[in-house]
């Protein structure tokens, strides 16, 4: 797994250095959703939170990117119970508001229980749109300068009305996918 961390954080490196941002946004924001917690969401963080020290737009870019794709799955998850109730149980539809509170706090393993229930359907989605936004928070210039927080921390973040437009835009695209893989439930299951 060393070896598997190092040779992330190397081409991460090497995608900041070489002026690919939108790329390195749209990675970034799908690591911290791929395994929700996980070793490439962990080894995103550490890269976002290590360029912290950096102290420059494209450092505080990265934490930005790094922190919309951990808050993307929850929300877009809480979206789709409350946007597409017939894809859900009644179970799996009641915990959409506390999804949301902890997508905006950017904590993403909300999700998680979705994701192992819904693995192949979950994941891709969650992942894309977190992509999605990961990607545009670089392409709109949103900086932030904590390493945690979620919406609490707007204050820090540069730009932040484009970075919740990002987040927003985001979210909506892992729903639309959620609501794309995951067909209706029959009703005895609702």
């Amino acid at each position: 797994m060393g070896v598997i961390n190092t040779a992330l954080s190397d081409g991460l490196k090497w995608l900041n250095a070489n002026n690919l941002g939108i790329l390195l946004g749209c990675i970034l924001g799908a690591m911290m959703s791929i395994d929700m917690g996980g070793p490439l969401n962990k080894a995103a963080y550490v890269f976002g939170t290590g360029m912290l020290a950096a102290a420059t737009t494209e450092s505080y870019q990265v934490m930005a990117s790094v922190m919309i794709g951990g808050m993307v799955p929850p929300i877009a998850i809480a979206l789709s119970t409350i946007f597409f109730k017939n894809r859900w149980t009644a179970e799996e539809r009641k915990p959409a508001l506390v999804n949301i509170v902890m997508g905006l706090s950017f904590i993403t393993e909300g999700a998680i229980p979705y994701a192992a229930s819904y693995p192949l359907k979950v994941i891709p989605a969650t992942a894309i749109g977190a992509a999605v936004a990961g990607g545009l928070s670089w392409l709109f210039g949103c900086t932030l300068m904590a390493p945690h927080g979620g919406i609490f921390v707007v204050p820090t973040i540069g730009k932040w009305a484009l970075y919740l437009l990002a987040l927003l835009i985001g979210s909506v695209v892992g729903m639309l996918l959620l609501a794309l893989f995951k067909k209706p439930i029959k009703k005895e299951e609702a």
